[in-house]
């Protein structure tokens, strides 16, 4: 019974011991055994681990790719015009222990702003390089200005034991001021285009009238020289037939002229005359003797 009662508080103490000297290592990171602030072990593989209990600690790392997005800086590239360059990169802890050495207990809150330092200086010195225009960073030209930040962020993050993945330039835009001074200049270039196309376009129409309205004046001018010549050799041959049938028998031709006036003269609707029953109107209404007698 004695026994016992010593036994039994003496093995929940070794296995309590036991237990806190035991960790698991995730897949997705990585960790380090310190002994006193001094690195005594890494583990980078996953799986379970041994360290001294009370006296080791271990501490956990991403293993993962992380991302850091940078603060919006301005650039000047050699044409001297400013842009706001907003970018972003993707990192990963290559070397653990060197990690730690660099940081020390700040972890991740001191290596993004080491790491965002060295970012925006890469990004200042790539893109205010000698031949390096705002048009050129606007352009295709972009990925390998990209790429060069990138492998020059890269060499300088391995003293913080990181390795750089990838580099990108999220926004380049023009400083608020700069940016509304280009919008004025775009809608004024936008405004002069419009207008060099309405004044050609007045132009092309008033050729187009003017051809059209000439275009009218000879159809109708022609149309009148063929009408005027159609018209006169109609009256020309109403002359002819009318003198052929004068030659052929005077006295008939002379009936039938009066039949015509009689035609209009004594339609309805027409005004009133006045003749005396003797008028030289009138002698085919007489006697049948009427007509000779006048011969």
């Amino acid at each position: 019974m004695r026994k016992t009662t010593y036994l039994l508080p003496a093995f929940v103490v070794l296995l309590v011991i036991f237990l806190s000297s035991i960790f698991v290592v995730d897949e997705r990171e990585k960790a380090l055994v310190l002994q006193f602030g001094q690195i005594k072990a890494v583990k980078e593989e996953p799986g379970l681990a041994f360290k001294i209990p009370l006296i080791q600690e271990v501490v956990r790392y991403e293993d993962r790719i992380l991302s850091l997005d940078s603060e919006e800086i301005e650039v000047t590239p050699s044409d001297d015009r400013r842009l706001v360059v907003d970018a972003f990169a993707r990192y990963r802890i290559s070397d653990v222990v060197q990690y730690r050495q660099a940081v020390g207990a700040g972890g991740t809150r001191v290596a993004e702003e080491r790491l965002s330092g060295i970012l925006n200086s890469m990004i200042r010195e790539v893109l205010g390089a000698d031949q390096v225009t705002s048009d050129r960073i606007l352009s295709k030209d972009r990925r390998e200005l990209t790429d060069r930040i990138r492998d020059r962020a890269r060499i300088q993050a391995q003293s913080l034991g990181l390795e750089v993945v990838d580099v990108r330039l999220k926004q380049t835009n023009l400083p608020p001021t700069s940016l509304e001074v280009t919008f004025d200049r775009m809608r004024a270039e936008r405004q002069r285009e419009a207008a060099d196309e309405i004044a050609r376009g007045n132009e092309a129409a008033q050729r187009v009238r003017a051809l059209a309205d000439r275009t009218v004046v000879e159809t109708t001018s022609e149309a009148e020289k063929e009408a005027n010549i159609i018209r006169g050799e109609a009256d020309a041959e109403r002359n002819r037939v009318f003198a052929e049938a004068y030659g052929a028998d005077e006295e008939f031709f002379a009936f039938y002229r009066s039949l015509q006036a009689y035609e209009k003269a004594l339609q309805g609707g027409n005004s009133s005359i006045i003749m005396t029953p003797d008028s030289q109107f009138f002698d085919y209404f007489g006697s049948e003797t009427a007509a000779p007698a006048q011969q």
